[in-house]
């Protein structure tokens, strides 16, 4: 047996608990981990709501966590480039928060020695859905692109992606937020009353694209200064896209995506701030202080 911190019944983070699971081999063609860090998402709080992934068998224990890094500790036969002692990191849909994982080798990648366990387990996720959003609205050299909701993880990598190829971002933040804002290189603005106008104040010349993470009021406003609804994407209005004609995040996470990205970090080209820490017996104040909001960067799960 292993421990992981899962539920039986959805709910709120108090359904979250530390168990003991039965611990996962890898079968031919799969590797495990053993888990140092993971990373918490949106999609895990979702998870754990029962909006999505919901169990087929409400007496097994689901396992929430899309994200992670660890030491290969088992690989599978069929299995090539991975060995036990192997630093990676890595991504999946669920069983990220504990001590264990087996994915396809697929979804793995080395940990580059500079990076910390805490900034590897909350990497991956963040770092490539700012990827593949803003590729996906050909965010480029030359362009002036908004990011709302621009100081959490996904932003944050973001902002420095665009900065890398040559873009210009402009960055819906609270105020308390702005100087962290300013020091990614993007220009802040503070949403609220009026927020339309200081936000054309700021791009007198238009907004070329649009990477939306908050949603409603601020997407609104996004299709309102975008003239091209194929340049505006949304990381969490969905339900509106379609209607809307912008676009959403594609699956198209790839472990050559992750090495790459993962590269520009060893670089330094790339840096991901860690917010807060929890071990695995507090997944629940994890998913907590995350919907707390006012996210700046990463929280994370660690496993010792």
């Amino acid at each position: 047996m292993s421990r992981a911190a899962a539920f039986l019944e959805p709910g709120g983070p108090e359904v979250l608990r530390l168990m003991d699971v039965p611990q996962p081999q890898a079968q031919p063609g799969q590797v495990r981990v053993r888990v140092k860090a993971a990373g918490v998402q949106p999609f895990d709080v979702a998870v754990v709501a029962g909006i999505i992934h919901k169990s087929a068998d409400p007496s097994v224990p689901q396992i929430p966590g899309n994200e992670f890094a660890g030491v290969v500790d088992q690989v599978g036969a069929g299995v090539e480039g991975f060995a036990p002692g192997d630093e990676v990191l890595g991504y999946g849909t669920l069983n990220s928060y504990a001590e264990y994982i087996v994915v396809g080798p697929d979804q793995l990648t080395a940990k580059p020695a500079a990076m910390p366990w805490t900034v590897a387990g909350g990497f991956s996720a963040a770092a490539q859905t700012a990827d593949i959003g803003l590729k996906e609205i050909k965010a480029g050299a030359g362009d002036t692109v908004l990011i709302h909701g621009v100081a959490g993880a996904v932003g944050t990598i973001g902002v420095q992606l665009c900065r890398l190829w040559g873009a210009t971002v402009i960055g819906g933040a609270r105020e308390a937020q702005h100087e962290y804002v300013r020091s990614l290189g993007a220009t802040p603005f503070a949403y609220g009353e009026g927020f339309v106008g200081r936000l054309r104040e700021l791009a007198p010349q238009g907004v070329d694209a649009c990477m939306d993470g908050i949603g409603g009021e601020a997407l609104d406003a996004a299709l309102e200064l975008v003239p091209d609804r194929n340049r505006v994407l949304t990381l969490v209005d969905h339900g509106r896209a379609a209607e809307l004609g912008i676009r959403t995040t594609p699956l198209a996470r790839s472990a050559e995506r992750l090495a790459t990205l993962a590269q520009l970090y060893a670089q330094g080209d790339l840096h991901l701030p860690i917010l807060a820490t929890f071990p695995l017996d507090r997944a629940a104040d994890a998913q907590r202080a995350y919907q707390a909001g006012n996210i700046r960067g990463k929280i994370v799960i660690t496993i010792d």
